[in-house]
């Protein structure tokens, strides 16, 4: 391990990416004593004092400043591992404030946040070859097909407790096996004060909530996970923190963590504080953070959430302070997020790196040395926000927003893109996905089947939040858990029925995500034809005849004898029909096969005529090819 000053050296200059391994509670051996020391960095606090039920919260434990630096210590043998305990921090204007540590590992239950004395102990892990599988895959050309999931809010236990992760692993994981996603998406699982934040707002930057369980507990979820082929990630909030005064905020009296400037340290829209991007010390401390959840805990990557936020001064809802050139360029932000990347791509290149950001001002992915990022993928949520609209608009009036539903196609090569149905979509009265479905129930479960087929077929990668693979009614509540009841209703258990067979056709074609970010990955049939509301595309895989044609109808009127251009002779034989009576709807059987004829249609010499039904979706792959 690096000396002391060295490690403080890093920190000071921001290259510190295992600062937590200096800082917080450590035991060691001093002088043949075991015992415990204790670091933090506060530079203009005048007194800081360990306090803690070791010693009944009194300030009999005075620690030492190493001035140059600004970290105040102190080794003790008082303390025991479980105990709780805080730092008593006079502040630079003399204000006594009780604060948590900023490196510990584990703090105590909410709503309640002293920091737990112990340690992360040291995990045989069993997932070498799904680690090993990873760094020999190009992700880019792999099928990625998130469920999102709140961890406290997927299932309780009949008290209302959430289920902790020793739960999770004996439920979640074969129910996630079982509808074939790829992976499972958590929303922030680092220590919060307030489950309403859905762990937006965060205190302990290095330690899983406790409501959830240990870190232990957690480490075995991921492992159970890799090891029935299911990649774990997390979201992570590096842009703002929890303003509540016993946490971060101005830490030792003065912006410590935070911008100097006032206007810019507040976050309106939020309610919170803005980390200073530009500081060394910060970022020591945010690149420390993101490595522990990797490397602790064998994450598969990393969300990082709000992104926006940190690259415009003028992106929050309150006062803002421009450049000197009233430019709104945030580039301490804009610098921070291509450090961290280069960061862990040196360190972890398989690790999947994804951004939460909803401009289109800054190239997001791509390699650092085009001038981006340097994320891996970025969410697509004006694809996200487009379709989601045209869904929810009246049949009548869709041909007059048909682009809608197309213009995505316009821009997918501008970045490497996720598709996101996520949290975000289904709470505050924006309704759930099914609730937002135009028309009679009958219809809405119609569309939502629409939707995913289009959201599956559509260059991206996917995601899916947890409840709206059966077409769950009620908005998301976080308090309570999904309404598990409805799946005795036969229209949403056939709908989650639809999403596992839709699912698995997604991981068998590779059509359908080994060219995402390709240009000859999709081909369009028919993007104009907005009189009768049916959208045709090809997907392709890299051999010639590996090929899925998509059609899509957005009309409640079915189709007959509805023509398209292919781009082969052959027979055409339909691999998913979403208006089959097994995933909610009428049909008893799927079209037959279609053989081509030789009839131009747009750039092709060939075409198939099929039936497509009222608001329904259909998937056809070449049977066999005439080439």
């Amino acid at each position: 391990m690096p000396s002391e000053k060295n490690q403080l050296k890093r920190f000071e200059t921001g290259e510190n990416f295992y600062s937590q391994h200096y800082f917080g509670a450590h035991p060691v051996n001093h002088n043949n004593q075991a015992g415990y020391v204790f670091r933090v960095w506060a530079p203009h606090a005048q007194a800081v004092w360990l306090v803690g039920t070791f010693n009944h919260w009194e300030c009999s434990l005075l620690m030492e400043q190493d001035e140059p630096f600004g970290v105040w210590k102190l080794f003790t043998t008082e303390p025991k591992e479980g105990d709780l305990y805080k730092y008593l921090v006079k502040q630079a204007d003399g204000k006594e404030v009780y604060k948590i540590d900023p490196f510990a590992v584990i703090f105590e239950k909410r709503p309640n946040d002293a920091a737990v004395i112990g340690t992360i102990p040291a995990k045989k892990w069993r997932d070498g070859q799904w680690l090993q599988q990873k760094k020999q895959e190009d992700h880019f050309q792999q099928p990625l097909n998130v469920y999102e999931v709140h961890a406290s809010s997927w299932k309780c236990e009949e008290d209302g407790t959430p289920y902790t992760f020793q739960k999770l692993k004996e439920a979640l994981i074969p129910y996630v096996k079982e509808l074939g996603f790829s992976h499972i998406e958590f929303l922030p699982l680092m220590e919060h004060p307030l489950g309403a934040s859905w762990g937006y707002q965060l205190i302990g930057y290095f330690a899983i909530s406790s409501y959830y369980g240990t870190p232990a507990e957690f480490q075995d979820f991921v492992e159970a996970c890799h090891l029935n082929n299911i990649g774990v990630l997390v979201d992570w909030v590096p842009g703002h923190f929890c303003i509540n005064d016993d946490a971060l905020p101005y830490y030792d009296g003065t912006p410590q963590f935070e911008y100097t400037d006032s206007v810019r340290a507040k976050n309106v829209r939020w309610g919170s504080l803005n980390f200073d991007l530009g500081k060394p010390q910060v970022q020591s401390f945010l690149i420390s953070s993101a490595l522990h959840w990797i490397e602790c805990f064998h994450i598969d990557g990393i969300r990082v959430d709000a992104v926006s936020n940190m690259l415009y001064l003028d992106y929050d809802e309150g006062p803002f302070t421009l450049n000197d050139n009233e430019s709104n360029r945030n580039w301490e932000g804009f610098y921070f997020l291509q450090k961290l990347n280069a960061v862990i791509k040196q360190k972890h290149p398989h690790v999947l790196m994804i951004a939460e950001e909803s401009t289109s001002q800054t190239q997001i992915t791509g390699t650092l040395t085009s001038g981006s990022l340097g994320f891996d993928y970025k969410w697509n949520l004006g694809w996200m926000n487009d379709v989601l609209h045209f869904y929810e608009m009246d049949a009548k009036f869709r041909k007059h927003h048909f682009r809608l539903l197309t213009f995505s196609f316009m821009y997918r090569m501008n970045e490497r893109y996720l598709l996101p149905l996520s949290h975000d979509e289904v709470v505050h009265g924006k309704r759930s996905l099914m609730h937002k479905m135009w028309g009679d129930r009958y219809k809405q479960f119609a569309q939502l089947r629409n939707l995913y087929v289009y959201m599956m077929t559509h260059p991206g990668k996917k995601l899916l939040f947890m409840g709206s693979e059966w077409g769950q009614f009620l908005e998301w509540k976080s308090d309570d858990q999904l309404e598990w009841c409805d799946l005795e209703d036969t229209l949403n258990h056939c709908m989650q029925h639809f999403t596992k067979v839709l699912n698995q056709l997604y991981q068998k074609e590779k059509a359908l995500w080994v060219l995402d970010h390709a240009p000859e990955g999709v081909e369009i049939i028919d993007a104009d034809n907005s009189e009768e509301l049916v959208l045709s595309f090809i997907r392709k895989g890299k051999k010639e005849r590996d090929f899925l044609i998509v059609l899509l109808n957005l009309s409640p009127i079915e189709r007959k004898n509805f023509t398209i251009g292919v781009p082969y002779s052959g027979v055409y034989e339909e691999i998913l029909n979403t208006e089959l009576k097994e995933y909610g709807g009428t049909w008893t059987a799927g079209n037959q096969a279609a053989t081509s004829k030789e009839e131009r249609f747009k750039q092709f010499n060939h075409c198939i005529q099929t039936i497509i039904p009222s608001l329904g979706a259909i998937i056809l792959k070449p049977k066999k090819l005439f080439i």
